[in-house]
């Protein structure tokens, strides 16, 4: 396995704690890690960093693993520098670009004259590409280097344990099954509310913002499991074929994006006992761009099980409280008896991340009057779940099992279904609002 980029953030922060994890509790793999990077080096820096990005109750596999590592300076956009780094592979290969997207193109690039030995996979972090044209160019030319199932495109919220979840209730429960769709369901909310502000992600952020950066990778990803028709195994090509065809599906509710999203950014304010300065006053912001920090937007899936039901997807910075789940709000029951009094409201099951929680809320009995309801949630505790995200996914791309990878066409896929809102936002149609930090968003916003 070769990290490209082996002397960056990605590397310290995600992917050498969740290597650790993956071998402690799989120590029988077999891995020789190589790092690669630009920056001089030795194998000793590089092995005293693995070993200290591994946890301390790291396992005798993860700690033999760290100590025979080696490194490799080399410049990886360069064709010649690539053939060195394809000599030090002692089997298949597992080239790993924790680089800039333009950076992970560019050396791919270079791969077209260099002879790639079989079985080699291509790991590459969104985004994918920065437009539907752009992507599809990208898998073009990964089309000409590995097959597509050699292509691992790595969005980690699809190793996160509550979209696993999601999975396991929806196809093994005879009582949510049958519901799951547009005769039952109302709407679906696919929220990432989070505290953390900018964390010095300028240099990126600046340039993407909270659409680019969430709504168009992650949450259509998750939208994706959550609309698909039920495929007929959970294995590679039948599980990307459904999530595939539901992205198919999507588009701007009404096709009107300026109805249909909504933008802000936060200005100075506190969160979790700390000042924040205004987005516009980050280290590295140009105010200029007009970057948005949080995004909203609403969508339709246009297929029988899902006609009419809005799919929200939000997500944004520096916000309170830090609302992460997936709430699906089901239909009112067609009959109330004029019997009950008290509110009722309707149904909501939702999935929560971290710590990984499941909730239905229902209306049921309350007091001594017979027919008097309150509303109550049953839960259920799903745990921590994976600690890393990165687990899943680097199990899936050294098995070779692209399951929990984004397909090629679901990556342009993507980038269609945001491009209107892209070009209104870009035209100013759509008004750029202000929150505080702290707060849970623009003040004349109506909640979700």
């Amino acid at each position: 396995m070769f990290i490209f980029g082996a002397n960056g953030d990605l590397t310290s922060r995600l992917l050498l704690p969740a290597l650790g994890q993956l071998l402690t509790l799989e120590p029988d793999r077999g891995i020789h890690l190589v790092g690669v990077g630009q920056e001089t080096g030795t194998d000793d820096d590089w092995r005293k960093r693995v070993t200290e990005c591994f946890d301390d109750d790291a396992g005798p596999t993860a700690r033999r693993v760290a100590q025979e590592s080696r490194y490799l300076q080399a410049d990886v956009t360069q064709s010649d520098e690539l053939r060195t780094v394809f000599a030090a592979a002692r089997g298949p290969a597992v080239l790993y670009f924790a680089v800039p997207p333009s950076i992970a193109q560019k050396s791919c690039d270079a791969m077209s004259g260099v002879d790639i030995p079989d079985g080699t996979i291509l790991a590459l972090e969104k985004p994918f590409g920065s437009d539907e044209s752009s992507a599809r160019d990208f898998n073009h030319m990964l089309a000409q280097l590995v097959p597509e199932n050699q292509v691992f495109r790595v969005d980690h919220f699809l190793g996160q344990s509550i979209l696993l979840d999601v999975f396991g209730v929806r196809f093994a429960n005879r009582v949510f099954e049958p519901v799951w769709s547009a005769e039952h369901i109302e709407s679906v909310v696919i929220r990432y509310d989070e505290p953390l502000g900018l964390e010095g992600r300028a240099g990126y952020y600046d340039s993407a913002g909270a659409l680019k950066d969430m709504l168009q990778s992650h949450l259509l990803q998750i939208l994706a499991v959550v609309a698909m028709d039920p495929p007929a195994t959970l294995d590679e090509r039948d599980l990307r074929d459904a999530t595939t065809a539901a992205l198919r599906a999507t588009h701007v509710w009404h096709d009107d994006p300026v109805k249909s999203s909504r933008r802000a950014r936060y200005t100075a304010g506190e969160v979790g006992g700390e000042m924040l300065p205004a987005y516009v006053d980050e280290n590295g912001v140009d105010p200029a761009r007009g970057t948005e920090t949080l995004a909203e937007a609403t969508f339709a899936v246009d297929t029988a099980r899902w006609q009419g039901v809005p799919f929200i997807l939000r997500s944004g910075k520096a916000l309170d409280p830090a609302v992460k789940e997936i709430a699906l709000t089901f239909r009112q029951v067609r009959h109330l008896p004029h019997q009950f009094t008290g509110a009722t409201s309707p149904d909501v099951l939702s999935f929560r991340f971290g710590p990984d929680e499941l909730s239905l809320h229902i209306n049921v009995h309350k007091g001594t009057q017979p027919f008097e309801l309150h509303r109550s949630a049953v839960t259920a505790d799903l745990g921590e779940g994976s600690m890393r995200a990165y687990v899943e996914v680097l199990s899936g791309i050294l098995d070779g099992d692209a399951t929990l990878a984004v397909r090629g066409d679901a990556a342009e896929q993507c980038w269609r279904i945001v491009a209107p809102i892209i070009d209104a936002w870009r035209d100013g149609k759509v008004p750029l609002d202000d929150y505080p930090a702290g707060s849970s968003g623009p003040a004349s916003w109506r909640p979700v």
